[in-house]
């Protein structure tokens, strides 16, 4: 239960402690489980329980609120893919397909993320979309060159563009995780579960290793 918080002078609110972050928690929620990159701000308050004033209050307005979720998404993401890299003792092949791992996990729990991404960035000034590149997306890019150097410099990759590998990756799990509608047009199957998950995970690290690996 959120507990009482400190009237804002401004706007006569009371921000309980914790909306902030139950409002980002619930934006989340909403968009995973409607398979959308937009929310109504009533059904935000209707499920979080909160003024919907409270979304002005901590983030300006909706586009703030989306902004924000983005950050904390992706912060995630970096933050365990620095720890990944850095980690002694695995081998480059170990740490990708740990990573391929993440990625298939990542993109089940937060199916939004790269279309929230290119949506936020389309609707950014050229400042916000380079910090979001630069903070986010560059980070990623970055790792893949590590990763995949250090794989040919053992002689366990072979030679790949990490640019078209970055694209590669994202454009697999971002698919999959984006159609709902054809699971359920085209397989009659209209929930992404967990089991399906696990044997799209095994493929696609699968396929992707077969393809780099040195032959």
């Amino acid at each position: 239960m959120l507990g009482r918080g400190t009237p804002d002078a401004a706007s006569g609110l009371t921000a309980p402690v914790g909306a902030r972050g139950l409002l980002l928690d619930t934006a989340s929620a909403i968009m995973r489980e409607g398979d959308v990159i937009d929310i109504s701000l009533s059904e935000l308050s209707l499920r979080s329980g909160l003024n919907s004033a409270l979304v002005k209050y901590y983030f300006g307005n909706k586009a703030g609120l989306l902004k924000a979720l983005l950050d904390r998404d992706w912060q995630t993401i970096v933050t365990s893919v620095d720890a990944l890299i850095a980690k002694d003792g695995w081998s480059p092949e170990t740490k990708l397909r740990r990573h391929l791992w993440k990625v298939v996990d990542t993109f089940y729990e937060v199916p939004y993320l790269n279309r929230l991404t290119m949506r936020v960035i389309r609707e950014s000034d050229d400042a916000e979309a380079r910090r979001i590149a630069d903070c986010y997306l560059s980070p990623i890019y970055r790792a893949y060159e590590q990763l995949i150097g250090d794989g040919v410099r053992a002689g366990v990759f072979r030679e790949i563009d990490p640019q078209l590998f970055y694209f590669t990756v994202t454009g697999a799990v971002d698919r999959f995780f984006s159609t709902r509608l054809v699971l359920k047009h085209c397989f009659d199957q209209d929930t992404l579960t967990e089991e399906l998950r696990d044997r799209y995970r095994v493929h696609t690290i699968d396929i992707i290793m077969a393809g780099i690996l040195a032959r």
